[in-house]
């Protein structure tokens, strides 16, 4: 049972789980490096006939990470037994998102970051009437974008050509590690088709 009341969201997110654990994402490879785990969740939800998921934006005010895009999660406490209760915890602690009320799917290929971290990320669908609390200290703003919206592009970005994802009005832009994610689910949810 899916958190989406739509039948067809039910449907949809139904052949997703079953896509994630039938052909599930490559993952990277970082040989020889000594990396701090994290994990972090992609919050999906079907609003007006189409599947969604929850970004965030960081304060620029943050020493780390200052106004990226990204989806909730962080670095592994000790009190995490698993990557997954990492992602859970952190995306309660940044979006007040209970971690009852997640429906875990699947994962996507675990990553390095250029920041030293070994991130899984995992997929999860929430109600879409879940009532989101942003942590003021973590999250500038929270971003809904239409997962079969996003457009693929290249920006010059800090110097370099980068592959992005933007949607509508391309006022948000997704890029680096972020992007490499989206670019697995959006793999997935392309495969299971409307």
């Amino acid at each position: 049972m899916t958190a989406s009341p739509d039948p067809a969201g039910q449907a949809f997110f139904g052949r997703l789980r079953d896509h994630l654990h039938r052909a599930p994402s490559k993952t990277f490879e970082a040989p020889g490096l000594v990396l701090k785990e994290a994990a972090v969740l992609a919050p999906l939800f079907w609003r007006t006939g189409e599947p969604w998921a929850y970004l965030t934006r960081r304060p620029l005010t943050l020493r780390s990470h200052p106004g990226q895009i990204s989806f909730p999660g962080g670095g592994r406490e000790a009190g995490d037994v698993t990557p997954l209760h990492t992602a859970l915890r952190e995306t309660r602690e940044e979006l007040g998102i209970p971690p009852e009320s997640v429906e875990v799917l699947g994962l996507l290929g675990a990553m390095p970051t250029i920041t030293s971290f070994w991130v899984t990320p995992f997929v999860g669908v929430i109600p879409e009437d879940v009532k989101l609390e942003p942590n003021p200290i973590e999250i500038d703003e929270v971003i809904a974008a239409p997962l079969w919206r996003l457009r693929r592009e290249k920006r010059h970005l800090y110097r370099a050509d980068r592959d992005v994802f933007v949607w509508g009005d391309a006022r948000h832009v997704v890029w680096g590690a972020t992007w490499r994610m989206l670019e697995q689910l959006v793999e997935h949810v392309e495969a299971v088709g409307r």
